[in-house]
């Protein structure tokens, strides 16, 4: 066989070893953003099938056609596994040798800073500046408790290599405290109710890590009795 399958997730096809990610942390903004833009312009199911291995393994076109069918069913299994992942909030990460930390004073934000976060939570083309107001650099840790770099709005296309449990994360912390995000997000979610659904069950369980997230979203907006008109 010129590829397995194991307890790894990692599939050997031909002589490149393809690994699937098993929690969010694994999965970049700029992935997701990719694979969100991906699903909006692919129609054909299996052509969608095969672009999200192609992000989310790092893998080539190529080596993505190159797998089993029934392999490629499996890898898509795991991955919407991973898209349905509820993280709880991702205090910091490192992206190279810089930590992160989210924001340890949220209602100590600035005006621009509510304005950037406002403006672009709800909006995934463009969320990495939301998320470059939420985690910023730690300058000093002491004592447990750490301080944050202040904001630069011009740092936030770095975002777009953050770990996607931290977006996802950060955004259920924000609406579970209750604040009004912005109207953005209502909007967002219900464009995502109105799409059509994908009828084989192959990619509309692809489309379950996104739809989950939505519908989730939508029960805490509802919970917290913040308009969605």
């Amino acid at each position: 066989m010129p590829y397995k399958f194991n307890e790894k997730l990692r599939y050997t096809i031909m002589k490149a070893t393809v690994t699937v990610p098993t929690h969010l942390s694994e999965i970049t903004l700029r992935q997701y953003q990719e694979f969100l833009s991906a699903q909006d312009k692919i129609k054909n199911t299996h052509i969608l099938q095969c672009k999200m291995i192609e992000i989310f393994c790092y893998v080539t076109p190529a080596d993505a056609l190159a797998i089993k069918a029934t392999d490629a069913d499996r890898i898509v299994e795991k991955l919407t596994k991973v898209l349905n992942q509820k993280p709880k909030l991702v205090s910091s990460f490192k992206l190279g040798k810089i930590e992160f930390g989210f924001h340890p004073d949220i209602e100590d934000m600035t005006l621009g800073e509510y304005i950037d976060l406002d403006t672009h939570i709800g909006e995934w083309e463009t969320i990495q500046a939301a998320m470059n107001v939420l985690y910023r650099p730690i300058k000093i840790r002491k004592a447990g408790k750490y301080k944050i770099n202040d904001y630069n709005p011009d740092s936030k296309e770095a975002m777009l290599q953050m770990p996607l449990d931290a977006v996802i994360s950060s955004v259920f912390f924000l609406l579970n405290l209750g604040l009004d995000l912005s109207v953005a997000m209502s909007h967002y979610l219900q464009e995502q109710e109105e799409k059509p659904q994908v009828q084989e069950q192959d990619l509309h369980n692809v489309g379950d890590g996104i739809k989950v997230f939505t519908d989730s979203l939508t029960e805490i907006l509802q919970s917290l009795k913040i308009s969605q008109n």
